[in-house]
């Protein structure tokens, strides 16, 4: 069977970083790329029988650059520390890389997302398929500020057993999630569309009618609403960062003298 390394990269996690550690120490080896954690997230690695490194925070995109090439094995499973790797989920990667003559270079793993321990069903929250199994050789980084994710150049299957996210165990910790994924939005798209009136009075309404009527998230109950709801917040949010960011470069050009 051929090798595989499984991968993580965190900062700050030390309430998830054991279980996701320990639902991938099947792989042949783990490799963990800590941010220079001020919590207790080092501490907890190094009790665990994997590879630890340290790597100055440059984004999400170049940390995964970085762990990837640290990998010496042919296969890599990457999760985040708030995912977890079930044992139907390992048999199923076993099984599939262990083929002769397999064409595929890289496989998506549906991902079973929660909210506030809550399976959310609907809203493009399940399936979810996530590129988590690739061959080292065939993958790339797509070179994004937030929602950076592998791409794989070669042939590509799905497996049937889910990758287990718990998403958001805290609202205080989701709302600070979304502040700072906001912010790395708005720069990502500052240029794209000049953001006025009808963007934020209106886009946000529409991107919650589409997430809760649509998308159905009604039907994942209280917790499907309020999923909706963080939805058109942090449509909101990233409307009105853009908007704050085009009205200062306006600003800066205006008094930068020709």
């Amino acid at each position: 069977m051929d090798l595989i390394t499984g991968v993580i990269i965190c900062k700050n996690e030390e309430d998830n970083i054991e279980e996701a550690i320990k639902s991938i120490l099947w792989c042949d080896e783990v490799i963990i790329v800590d941010a220079f954690s001020t919590d207790k997230t080092v501490e907890i690695i190094k009790k665990q029988p994997v590879k630890l490194l340290q790597n100055e925070w440059k984004g999400f995109a170049d940390q995964r650059k970085y762990v990837l090439s640290k990998v010496k094995t042919e296969w890599v499973l990457s999760i985040d520390a708030d995912e977890r790797c079930t044992k139907e989920l390992e048999k199923e990667i076993r099984q599939k890389i262990s083929q002769k003559d397999l064409k595929e270079d890289g496989f998506f793993i549906p991902r079973k997302s929660y909210f506030l321990n809550k399976w959310i069903k609907h809203g493009g929250w399940y399936p979810n398929y996530q590129m988590r199994v690739f061959r080292k050789s065939s993958a790339e980084v797509s070179d994004r500020k937030v929602h950076e994710s592998y791409t794989v150049n070669g042939f590509t299957g799905k497996f049937k057993n889910d990758l287990l996210h718990y998403t958001v165990t805290s609202l205080s910790e989701y709302v600070t999630r979304i502040n700072k994924y906001s912010d790395l939005s708005a720069i990502e798209k500052l240029n794209k569309k000049k953001i006025g009136f009808f963007d934020i009075l209106i886009l946000p309404r529409i991107a919650f009618f589409k997430q809760f009527i649509i998308k159905g998230n009604f039907l994942d109950g209280t917790e499907g609403l309020m999923v909706s709801k963080f939805h058109m917040i942090t449509k909101l949010l990233n409307y009105m960062k853009i908007r704050e960011l085009q009205n200062m470069t306006e600003s800066m050009n205006r008094s930068t003298p020709e």
